[in-house]
C-alpha cells in the first residue's frame, strides 16, 4: 500500500532507528561494514592543548586512526553531523581538513578495517576486565577484615555505578562485535552478583546486631 500524501514510507531503516532511539545511549550504532568516513586533517603544532583536545574528541567517537591525522568511523548520519562540526572546529584552529566517505575495494579490506575497530575495543574491554577484577578483590578484602558496614556497600555500590556507565560507553562504539565483549558482560554481572551477596552479608549481621541489642534490653 503507497504511504499516504505527505507521511514518510515506513521502511526498515525507520524502523530500527526508532528502536536506537527508544532503547537510549546503551543501543548501539546501526553500522554498514561497507563504508567508512574518512576525516583527513592538519593542524598547527602549538597550541598543543588544541590539538590533543581534537584528538580526544575523534577516539571518543570511536575513530580508528589510520596514520597521524588520518582516521575512519562507520558512515552514519549522527557521525556526519558530528565530523562535519569538528571540521569547523579544525579550521577556527587555522587548520585544514577534509571528509569523505569510504569503500573498501574486497572483503579482506572490508575485514581489515573492522578488525583494526574490534582490536581497540577489546583494549578497552580488557581494560575494564581488569577493574572488574579489582573490584572483586576489594569485596574480598573487605570480607576478609570483617568489614561489614553499610558504608562500604554504599561505597561499592558507587563503584558499580562507574562499572557499568563504563562499559556502556565502550559497548555503544563496539561497533562490530568485539570477541572479549561477552567475557566483560559476564565479569560485570559477576561483580553485580558478587556485591549482592556482600550487601546480604551485611544487612544480616547487622539484623543480628539489632536482635542481640533488644535481647539485651529484654534482660535489663
Amino acid at each position: 500500500m503507497p504511504a499516504e500524501p505527505g507521511r514518510p514510507r515506513v521502511t526498515a531503516a525507520r524502523v530500527r532507528r526508532a528502536e536506537i532511539e527508544k532503547a537510549g545511549p546503551k543501543a548501539p550504532l546501526p553500522t554498514s561494514a561497507r563504508s567508512w568516513l574518512l576525516l583527513t586533517y592538519k593542524v598547527p603544532a602549538e597550541p598543543a592543548k588544541r590539538r590533543i583536545a581534537l584528538w580526544r574528541k575523534l577516539k571518543a567517537l570511536g575513530a580508528v586512526y589510520l596514520q597521524s591525522g588520518v582516521c575512519l568511523l562507520p558512515k552514519v548520519d549522527l557521525y556526519v553531523r558530528r565530523l562535519r562540526v569538528l571540521q569547523n572546529e579544525i579550521s577556527a584552529m587555522e587548520g585544514d581538513a577534509v571528509l569523505l566517505e569510504t569503500v573498501g575495494l574486497d572483503r579482506a579490506q572490508e575485514q581489515k578495517v573492522m578488525a583494526r575497530f574490534s582490536s581497540e575495543r577489546n583494549e578497552a574491554y580488557q581494560e575494564f576486565i581488569g577493574r572488574c577484577a579489582d573490584f572483586e578483590a576489594e569485596i574480598a578484602k573487605e570480607r576478609g577484615a570483617g568489614k561489614l558496614t553499610s558504608a562500604e556497600v554504599e561505597e561499592n555500590e558507587e563503584d558499580l555505578t562507574k562499572l557499568r556507565a563504563w562499559f556502556n560507553k565502550i559497548a555503544m562504539l563496539d561497533f562490530y562485535g568485539a570477541s572479549l565483549r561477552s567475557e566483560a558482560e559476564e565479569r560485570l554481572a559477576r561483580c553485580a552478583a558478587l556485591l549482592d551477596d556482600y550487601a546480604r552479608e551485611v544487612f544480616d549481621a547487622q539484623d543480628k546486631d539489632d536482635q542481640d541489642q533488644e535481647q539485651g534490653w529484654d534482660r535489663g
